[in-house]
């Protein structure tokens, strides 16, 4: 396989969310070998084409809004100069990951930017994603739902309210919110409060995917929502997050007397007095990329259909073929999510196509470096570069954009079976070298920049509103 086509011719507020990608556990027996990399001038053949009718992935349910139309061939035609000045770099790059990798050829490498093919080695052999998957679920929920979506969960009781007591039952009505948390909980115990409501009689009954602080199991969820209502009962996390709120916030006291039931449907006398709309989707995902969040992720996936469903958008909205994205899960915390280089990159690009007709761009979605807190924080990567990263215990992968003097370079890198701490140090040292070959953009590129500003602390009261 040629390694580059040569010729005339691509806040804290979540940190807390115990995020189990981007991490890996134990130390890897290291092996070295060394692969001789043929560099030869090739005629560049086009990427990213429809697949052909017989495999072309099943329908997928209409979404929202039309799917952006496949990406078109890269240009065969093209000249690109800055393709033969990062040979150099990406040989290294390819030389030093396969030493650090027990399988040489377990290493793939993609990059493009608008005018066609910048670098390819097994940019379409698919390999293990980590959470590079989260892009995959980023752009499948920002095709079905839209970038405004915001779930909802309603609340209500049943009985009557008599000096503070609710003689009755309170009810919660979830909508798959991946994103309630003690915040919401707080917000939720002071407007019963201001309802009159001090203390209920019966229990807490529970309806539909009501999930909080990334558990979804009913009675950790029910248990959580009972010491969010009620200051005296919080643990330390929950008094750290509410230390983060206005400083005016009341820290409610409203106890459940009974205990936590789940239900199918809610009592018909059920009595509705509260909605609560998330933060709008693109906000969510943003948060979920930044912190590499597996239970939003996959909570998101699962509400838009499953992995299933997110990898026949994908597969339809970069147009490679169905061997390229293979899914079991919405976050990439399992080695059998695989996808290509190409088809990471072609994901983030139709991400990015997709929002810039909604006045947003990619940075809406994804870590920016130098602005965003995240898990990258302590990497040397680019400043103003647009990524995300994956990692499981052999696995480290980094994509996104980079914002050069000519314009956005896409890339994806994809080290399998070795050394992670290896695998990163290579990769930010190739990311350094892009960044001096290409020229580091002087100014943030528009393209690059985001559009949404982080949320207030007030925010949480915000979401709530009375029905």
């Amino acid at each position: 396989m040629p390694l580059f086509p040569d010729a005339p011719s691509t806040q804290r507020q979540i940190a807390r969310t115990r995020a189990r990608a981007d991490r890996h556990s134990g130390a890897i027996a290291h092996r070295f070998r060394r692969i001789a990399i043929a560099v030869c001038c090739v005629a560049l053949s086009s990427g990213c084409q429809n697949p052909s009718p017989s495999t072309v992935a099943p329908a997928v349910p209409s979404p929202s809004q039309p799917p952006p139309s496949p990406l078109p061939p890269l240009l065969a035609t093209a000249l690109i100069p800055s393709a033969a000045e990062l040979k150099p770099a990406i040989a290294t790059f390819i030389e030093g990951t396969a030493a650090s990798s027990t399988l040489a050829n377990a290493q793939g490498v993609w990059l493009q930017d608008d005018r066609g093919l910048l670098a390819d080695y097994q940019g379409t052999v698919p390999l293990s994603a980590a959470s590079l998957t989260k892009a995959a679920t980023s752009l499948a929920a920002l095709q079905t739902l839209g970038a405004g979506y915001r779930y909802e969960t309603q609340v209500g009781f049943t009985g009557a309210v008599q000096n503070g007591l609710l003689k009755g039952d309170l009810i919660v009505r979830g909508g798959q919110n991946p994103f309630f948390v003690w915040e919401d909980a707080i917000a939720l115990g002071n407007f019963l409060t201001r309802q009159g409501i001090r203390q209920i009689d019966g229990n807490l009954v529970i309806q539909g995917p009501f999930y909080m602080n990334f558990e979804t199991q009913t009675a950790a969820v029910g248990a959580a929502l009972r010491q969010g209502l009620d200051a005296n009962l919080w643990p330390q996390e929950a008094l750290q997050q509410y230390q983060t709120l206005p400083a005016t916030t009341p820290k409610p006291q409203v106890t459940i007397k009974g205990g936590i039931v789940a239900v199918e449907s809610a009592p018909a006398q059920t009595q509705w007095m509260l909605q609560h709309r998330s933060l709008p989707l693109a906000s969510l995902l943003k948060k979920m990329n930044r912190y590499s969040n597996n239970p939003m992720a996959d909570t998101i996936a699962n509400s838009i259909g499953g992995p299933k469903i997110v990898a026949q958008q994908a597969i339809a909205a970069t147009g490679v073929g169905p061997s390229e994205i293979q899914l079991v899960n919405g976050s990439g915390l399992a080695v059998e999510n695989r996808m290509s280089p190409r088809a990471v990159c072609g994901i983030f690009r139709a991400i990015d196509r997709l929002v810039q007709a909604q006045g947003m761009t990619v940075a809406d979605i994804f870590t920016v470096m130098g602005q965003d807190e995240s898990v990258l924080d302590q990497r040397p990567l680019p400043v103003q570069s647009v990524l995300k990263s994956g990692t499981l215990d052999t696995v480290s992968a980094l994509a996104g954009a980079l914002p050069t003097r000519q314009g956005v370079v896409w890339f994806a890198l994809m080290n399998n079976e070795g050394d992670v701490e290896a695998f990163r140090k290579q990769q930010e040292t190739l990311l350094s070298a892009l960044d001096r070959t290409l020229g580091p953009s002087k100014l943030p590129l528009p393209a690059l920049k985001s559009t949404i500003p982080e949320p207030p602390a007030s925010v949480f009261e915000q979401l709530w509103v009375k029905l």
